[in-house]
């Protein structure tokens, strides 16, 4: 059935013709506007998922930024309250302190799980985690008390320790792989890092490096 109108001019003619009802839409200008709104959600949905995963990374960077500032707080609280504790081995005194380029062992007055109460002996030690990183992670345990508690510190691309050394002849000190042997507590750890292409080395010095306090106990 055509659409046909009559339409009265000023002459008095009449005119009849056919087409769309006088201000409504054809079924193509629908089509085109029903396209344009799809394609304008379809952009605002990407722009909030783009959005979203923006606020996600970067809370996620923020959160190891924070985890990171933390680990090394720790670390260095610890080392800077590294204790010149002995114990009794073979009839001689020897140190608890023990480190070379992967684990370093001291005592220390400051417990990552409980402050300062009392002292003890940590063991820091960095492991490959098998997808070409390294992992530092810490166990702690009380002289004399059986169990340990371990806790992951830092992940990176690698991790290492050096340590810096001055003998008593010496001028100037020098940094080593590890601690000479003997009785010998090093001035300053230095933790090396990889993180994210970029290379970090942090120093924690030994505030106590002198002096001999017999402790009995195992090694």
């Amino acid at each position: 059935m055509n659409d046909m109108r009559s339409v009265a001019t000023d002459n008095g003619k009449t005119h009849r013709r056919s087409g769309a009802w006088e201000g409504g839409f054809t079924l193509l200008e629908l089509l085109i506007s029903l396209s344009l709104l799809i394609l304008i959600v379809v952009i605002a949905m990407g722009a909030m998922r783009l959005g979203s995963r923006s606020v996600a990374a970067g809370e996620k960077k923020m959160d190891a930024q924070e985890r990171f500032r933390m680990a090394v707080s720790l670390i260095d609280s610890q080392v800077q309250s590294q204790l010149p504790l002995t114990f009794g081995e073979a009839g001689s005194e020897q140190y608890y302190f023990r480190g070379n380029g992967k684990t370093l062992r001291f005592a220390t007055s400051y417990s990552i799980w409980s402050g300062r109460r009392g002292y003890v002996i940590v063991d820091y030690r960095v492991e490959a985690d098998g997808s070409g990183r390294d992992v530092l992670s810490a166990s702690e345990q009380t002289p004399g008390i059986d169990g340990q508690r371990n806790t992951l510190l830092l992940e990176a691309t690698g991790i290492s320790f050096d340590y810096f050394v001055k003998e008593p002849t010496e001028e100037t000190g020098k940094w080593l792989d590890a601690p000479p042997e003997g009785n010998i507590i090093p001035e300053m750890v230095r933790l090396h890092l990889i993180r994210e292409g970029e290379k970090i080395s942090l120093v924690f010095p030994m505030r106590v490096r002198y002096g001999m306090i017999p402790l009995k106990g195992g090694g």
